[in-house]
């Protein structure tokens, strides 16, 4: 295997659950855990609920839509490969499951972000392994795309 480039970006590891997570994103969808034993949603990917320590879980589809429930704006690239985006925010998402889910913003300064901001879920391939999930202003009552 060849080494990446320096300038490359940072790519997930993609084994276990979490490999499980990112090929439901590139399909387009996103998806997390559910607990079969409470029904308790989560994220990041683990073997036993974190509400009941059931090991029993199903992945299942999220509806991709959230709100804005904090942020940091980064003004100094923390890898070369960032340095042309910067400043960007990177988000934290409370979604309509009630997962919290950390992801950038795209479609939308930093200087615009505002807390409760309605946001949806979209996807930026990046392999035909993996693709990234990212969340960008949404019209509330309008489907995620």
């Amino acid at each position: 295997m060849a080494e990446p480039a320096a300038n490359a970006r940072p790519e997930p590891r993609l084994d276990g659950l979490a490999a499980e997570f990112y090929a439901y994103c590139a399909t387009g969808t996103l998806r997390f855990q559910r607990c079969e034993a409470c029904g308790a949603w989560r994220h990041l990917p683990r073997e036993m609920c974190p509400s009941c320590a059931s090991s029993k879980w199903t992945w299942e589809a999220s509806s991709g839509r959230g709100r804005i429930f904090s942020w940091t704006v980064t003004h100094r690239a923390p890898h070369p490969a960032f340095a042309a985006d910067v400043p960007y925010a990177v988000v934290v998402v409370e979604l309509e499951e009630g997962v919290r889910m950390v992801s950038g913003l795209r479609g939308l300064a930093p200087e615009a972000l505002e807390l409760d901001l309605a946001v949806e879920v979209g996807f930026e391939s990046v392999s035909a392994e993996f693709s990234l999930p990212y969340f960008k202003p949404s019209v509330e009552g309008e489907p995620a795309s």
